[in-house]
């Protein structure tokens, strides 16, 4: 028997690559971004809160919508801002801005009752720090972990996102039923506080083509040159294309839809916190499952498939007869279209050039919570006209346009998450 000695293999064979989950620095970041994630919440039920407070329902509904115009309108340009100054002084400086004028805020409201101007005027504020706060923040990832690790990151960042809506609401009621809106200002603007050592203690590891700078390019150029970079590229093309339809299909029966169908069936508020809730099960499940295996086989073949086999199920949610099949169906709902979510995040960050990742960021931010949302208005119409069984198929039609349009690009159904 020949002995094999191993002593020059060992030596040969390269680390193995540290998992997300147990790297510090990763979880300095997640922790970051957890708090802000946290403050977001707190921050929306106290200007809610507060809004209803000092005017009627429709101007309190004004003040809760006008700061997606600034978002929307900016969001493209928040894309270049990431690029040219680097996405973590972005952040940082957005966090550092937020907490300081929901702190003034609250501060404010201690000692008088300035009205729904102010609360308007900090809404819009805060659309504008989001527009260039999103693309910072999804082009981070590849500058603090190895590109292996970026999918097991977009589960991680699921999981905080979920925690973050489950623990911010109750945080922010409890804060408005101990010391009214002020307290609950003053809490966000803590967390938005706390986020800013975390980052600052982050270690970033610089990308190729982060110190070439464009002092000779203006900002609309530079806008220009990434919507060309994306429009040419073989896979990120179809993949936005992918993102835009699949949200926007999905966004209008999840959100508007939902209370309708709920209303119709009988099923009441509970019923649909019941929904919501299976599908967050089912989105924090495959999140969880992404942030612990790390990598998928096959990421844009699967993408496509699972944002194929989701629109089915968001089909048959308006056919279901009870209330437990609803929920039951929500959770596979949540499953699928998590999954192909997060694969779509981590093929976006690992195939776009360092230098187009923030604008490439904010153009996928744009489809998501820019134009998706438009379609509530219409949702709730034309389940007005229709009823939700054809307004549920059509949504899910669209989804499934987005998954059958992935499957058809060659490129895209074949493009790999890297090892």
């Amino acid at each position: 028997m020949s002995v094999v000695d191993t002593s020059v293999q060992t030596a040969n064979t390269p680390p193995a690559e540290k998992p997300a989950y147990r790297d510090a620095n990763v979880l300095r970041w997640l922790g970051a971004y957890a708090a802000s994630a946290v403050g977001d919440s707190i921050y929306y039920l106290a200007l809610s809160w507060a809004a209803t407070r000092s005017g009627s329902p429709a101007q309190a509904g004004v003040v809760l919508a006008v700061s997606a115009v600034p978002r929307a309108l900016l969001m493209l340009g928040g894309g270049v801002v990431a690029d040219r100054i680097g996405p973590r002084r972005v952040v940082i400086a957005t966090d550092a801005a937020r907490s300081l004028i929901v702190l003034g805020v609250a501060a404010l409201l201690l000692v008088a009752a300035p009205g729904l101007w102010l609360l308007a005027a900090v809404a819009v504020v805060f659309g504008v720090l989001d527009a260039v706060f999103m693309p910072a923040v999804g082009a981070l990832p590849p500058r603090i972990a190895r590109p292996g690790q970026l999918a097991r990151i977009q589960g991680m960042r699921g999981l905080a996102s979920r925690a973050a809506t489950v623990v911010g609401a109750p945080l922010g009621g409890i804060a408005v039923a101990l010391g009214g809106s002020a307290t609950a200002f003053g809490l966000a603007g803590l967390l938005f506080a706390l986020s800013v050592p975390l980052l600052l203690a982050v270690r970033i590891t610089p990308l190729p083509g982060d110190d070439a700078g464009r002092p000779e390019a203006t900002a609309l150029r530079d806008l220009a040159d990434g919507l060309r970079y994306v429009r040419r590229h073989r896979i990120l093309a179809p993949l936005l294309v992918v993102i835009a339809l699949g949200d926007l299909g999905f966004v209008g029966p999840l959100n508007v839809g939902l209370a309708l169908l709920a209303d119709e069936r009988g099923w009441g508020a509970s019923g649909m916190g019941w929904i919501l809730a299976g599908f967050g099960i089912g989105a924090g499940a495959t999140a969880l499952l992404l942030a612990v295996r790390g990598r998928v086989p096959r990421a844009g073949l699967l993408q496509g498939l699972v944002l194929t086999v989701g629109a089915s199920a968001l089909a048959g949610l308006a056919l279901v007869p009870s209330l437990m099949a609803a929920v039951a169906v929500a959770v596979m709902i949540g499953l699928l279209t998590g999954l192909s979510g997060t694969v779509c995040g981590a093929l976006l960050q690992t195939r776009s050039d360092p230098a187009y990742l923030g604008r490439v960021t904010s153009l996928a931010t744009f489809f998501s919570l820019g134009l998706a949302p438009l379609s509530f208005p219409v949702t709730g119409a034309a389940v007005g006209l229709w009823g939700t069984t054809p307004v549920f198929a059509l949504s899910a039609a669209i989804c499934a346009a987005g998954g059958v349009y992935g499957l058809c690009s060659r490129d895209l159904r074949r493009a790999e998450l890297p090892r």
